[in-house]
C-alpha cells in the first residue's frame, strides 16, 4: 500500500479487503441470533438499525478511522451512519456493512459487504468496489477500466445453455416485484430470490443469473461496487425501459428500476420480453 500521497484504486481494494474480514468476524457470531436481532435505531438509509448492522458498521469505521490518522483524506457514506468526513469529499466510500440484513436477522446464510471507492457524485464515477460473501468469504472486486475478480481470478461469464430463453432468472425481494415482473418470471425456466442485491448482480455478472430484475425502483447506492463488476465482466445494466444508470448519483435517495443481464444479448432478449406487454 501507498505510505504517501492518496491511495491508488488497488490500495483500497486492500483497504476493503481487510475491512471485509473484520466484518466477517463480527456479524457471522451474531447471525441468527437474538443479540444480532436487537433493533437499536432507524439508520440514515431508513432502515431498522440492528445489533448485527451496529457491529458490522463499527468495524468499517474502526478500518477507515485508522486510516484517516495516518492522512488519507475522504468521506464516508454509510447506510446506518449517513455522510463522515475524513478531510475531503473525494474520494468517498460507499459503505452497505450488510446487504441482505433481513437473511443476516433470520440465520439464512445469504448475505454480503459491498464497499466502493467514487471520484464523483454518480454511478459511473466508481473507481473500485468489492462484494464480499460474508458467509463464504468469496471477493469479489473490480476496478474500473481495469476488469474484474471473482475470488482472485479474472471474472467472465459463463455461456449460456440454450439460446432464446432465460433458464435463471434473479428477482428482487418483495412480493410486489414478483406481480411487476411476471411477464420475465412466465419465460424463466426457474427462478432465484437471493434477497442480497449487491450479490445477485455479482451472481449476474458472472453469468449465474441470465437476468436479474428489480421492476420496483430500488436505492441505487446498494448496487454501485456490483454494477461496476458488471460493467467490467462485459454485462449490461438498465432500468427497466432501458435507460442507462451511469448518470444517478450514489446517496441515500436516489432509487431506480434495474434489469441487468451478463451479456447484451440476454439483457436485449429481456427488454423484448417485457416490451411484449406495454
Amino acid at each position: 500500500m501507498s505510505s504517501r500521497g492518496p491511495l491508488t484504486s488497488g490500495d483500497w481494494l486492500d483497504v476493503f479487503s481487510r475491512i471485509g474480514a473484520r466484518v466477517r468476524s463480527v456479524v457471522l457470531p451474531l447471525s441468527g441470533t437474538e443479540e444480532g436481532r436487537a433493533a437499536l435505531s432507524v439508520g440514515a438509509g431508513g432502515d431498522t438499525t440492528m445489533e448485527l448492522d451496529r457491529a458490522a458498521e463499527a468495524a468499517v469505521f474502526e478500518e477507515l478511522a485508522a486510516l484517516a490518522e495516518r492522512g488519507q483524506k475522504f468521506s464516508v457514506l454509510s447506510e446506518e451512519a449517513g455522510h463522515r468526513a475524513f478531510g475531503a469529499d473525494y474520494p468517498l466510500i460507499l459503505v452497505d456493512p450488510v446487504d441482505g440484513s433481513l437473511n443476516a436477522k433470520q440465520g439464512v446464510p445469504l448475505f454480503g459487504l459491498m464497499l466502493a471507492v467514487l471520484d464523483g457524485p454518480t454511478v459511473d464515477d466508481t473507481d473500485a468496489g468489492l462484494v464480499l460473501n460474508l458467509n463464504t468469504g468469496e471477493e469479489w472486486t473490480a476496478i474500473r477500466k481495469h476488469g474484474a475478480r471473482r475470488g482472485g481470478k479474472p471474472l467472465a461469464a459463463i455461456k449460456r445453455s440454450e439460446r432464446g430463453r432465460i433458464e435463471l432468472l434473479g428477482l428482487e425481494s418483495t412480493p410486489r416485484a414478483l406481480k411487476a415482473a411476471q411477464p420475465l418470471i412466465e419465460r424463466a425456466s426457474k427462478v432465484r430470490i437471493l434477497g442480497s442485491m449487491a450479490l445477485s448482480i455479482a451472481l449476474t455478472s458472472a453469468g449465474g443469473f441470465d437476468a436479474f430484475c428489480a421492476p420496483l425502483p430500488v436505492r441505487v447506492f446498494d448496487m454501485a461496487a456490483s454494477l461496476l463488476l458488471l460493467r467490467e465482466s462485459g454485462g449490461v445494466a438498465t432500468t427497466l425501459v432501458g435507460e442507462p444508470l451511469g448518470r444517478l448519483r450514489c446517496n441515500l435517495e436516489t432509487r431506480s428500476t434495474l434489469l441487468c443481464a451478463p451479456t447484451r444479448e440476454l439483457h436485449g432478449e429481456a427488454m423484448e420480453i417485457l416490451g411484449q406487454v406495454r
